[in-house]
């Protein structure tokens, strides 16, 4: 945690009168949803298998699952993301045409996977990105496209997240359609921000109830004589 984030938390403990039981209740509560909300790279089209994406190739524990987009065979599809903290470094964009057990991490800029569709691709100060990439022409229908962020411009390359979305390409003709729409699974929000950054927010509208709530009067003590 940086000084920014220290600070910020004792601003908030100061505050939401953390020394409360109920506003400690709500503290805990807001650290908790703060841990659904730190991605730091989301991929948003097609349908991610799951948000996590610390370990390779896929995220923990990202077997494939019933969430799979259809195109068609040398389709242009357009891939779109957000970067929810912004890191140094470049995209790739890769494809299995079998499973996800080709891919493997880039160590400096001069590699050249036969099964990457796109790299490098610029990295930008956060946000939503959008790359359109064609599509092999041969069918498949246990294949799976990669996000890679490679977080760092320091060779060799030692920092990476990663996303997948399962998808088949089929032999029909016509424009390929995604089925299953844009869920997710997993436990971290496809909206940008990171955890901090719910804390802020949530804890600052708390903050602004508690301001508003009328004071209830006090009890007397004093009993009669």
């Amino acid at each position: 945690m940086d000084d920014r984030h220290q600070a910020r938390g004792a601003r908030l403990w100061t505050e939401l009168d953390l020394g409360h039981p109920r506003a400690m209740r709500t503290f805990l509560a807001l650290l908790l949803l703060s841990g659904t909300a730190s991605a730091h790279v989301t991929l948003t089209s097609p349908a991610p298998r799951t948000t996590e994406n610390k370990t390779g190739p896929c995220g923990v524990g990202a077997t494939r699952g019933t969430n799979v987009a259809t195109f068609a065979p040398g389709e242009m599809i357009t891939v779109e993301w957000d970067e929810t903290v912004d890191h140094p470094g470049h995209y790739r964009i890769a494809f299995d045409n079998d499973g996800d057990d080709v891919f493997v991490n880039p160590n400096n800029p001069n590699d050249n996977f036969a099964f990457t569709l796109m790299e490098p691709i610029a990295d930008k100060v956060g946000g939503h990105y959008t790359q359109s990439i064609k599509l092999p022409t041969t069918p498949c229908s246990n294949c799976t496209l990669q996000l890679m962020q490679i977080m760092t411009t320091q060779v060799p390359y030692n920092s990476f997240y990663y996303q997948c979305a399962d998808i088949t390409i089929g032999d029909g003709d016509g424009a390929g359609s995604e089925d299953g729409g844009g869920g997710t699974t997993g436990g971290c929000s496809t909206t940008s921000g990171s955890g901090a950054g719910a804390i802020v927010v949530l804890a600052g509208l708390l903050a602004r109830r508690s301001r508003a709530r009328p004071s209830r009067p006090g009890r007397s003590r004093h009993r009669s004589a």
